[in-house]
């Protein structure tokens, strides 16, 4: 027999053989959705929107997180504070933000642009739906949520101190006898004046 005809007779045994090795092999089945992946700890998943310890919100509008994102998947509008409706301890906030899934890549991009450390990414992976307007996640969506010593937006900021002392760390709850104000951007009235 010639090297010739042995090597198409060796060829396609040679490709079987790893097809024959496969087939015996210990299956690697994951039970997803019963049981859930661990994530990587840095793992770049759902975005989430921070808080200060009072409460206020760390966003302040200033859109660097929209113009950072090379899929354009970040919607974000600026309003300014009013000592009446106070959203963050600065000048401005994020009134309207928003997240379009459906778009975004995950990047991280957007959190490296932060300058308050607002935007971060969360371990949360299951995004997915059914329609798109649904993978369009709003502010409230995104916002992180109340902790013990946090009073809800809009309120005052913590008295005899300003924003720098926020970014600082020196305040680390709501100050005592803090309550919401009246939300007016928000279509709220304030229930004195209504009775």
């Amino acid at each position: 027999m010639s090297e010739e005809s042995e090597n198409k007779f060796q060829n396609p045994v040679a490709g079987f053989g790893v097809t024959f090795k496969a087939m015996f092999k210990k299956r690697l089945t994951e039970q997803y959705p019963e049981q859930q992946k661990v994530t990587a700890p840095r793992f770049h998943g759902r975005h989430q929107l921070n808080r200060h310890p009072d409460g206020l919100e760390k966003c302040i509008g200033c859109e660097l997180c929209a113009w950072a994102c090379p899929a354009d998947a970040i919607y974000v509008e600026g309003a300014d504070n009013t000592e009446e409706e106070r959203y963050s301890p600065g000048e401005r906030y994020g009134r309207v933000y928003q997240i379009n899934y459906a778009r975004c890549i995950l990047c991280g991009l957007c959190i490296e642009a932060c300058p308050t450390r607002a935007l971060t990414m969360t371990n949360e992976f299951e995004l997915a739906d059914s329609s798109r307007e649904a993978l369009i996640y709003t502010k409230e969506q995104l916002l992180a949520g109340l902790e013990e010593g946090m009073v809800d937006t809009p309120h005052s900021i913590f008295p005899g101190m300003d924003e720098q002392d926020y970014y600082r760390g020196l305040v680390s709850e709501a100050a005592p006898g803090t309550v919401q104000q009246v939300a007016v951007s928000k279509g709220e009235k304030d229930e004195e004046v209504d009775a």
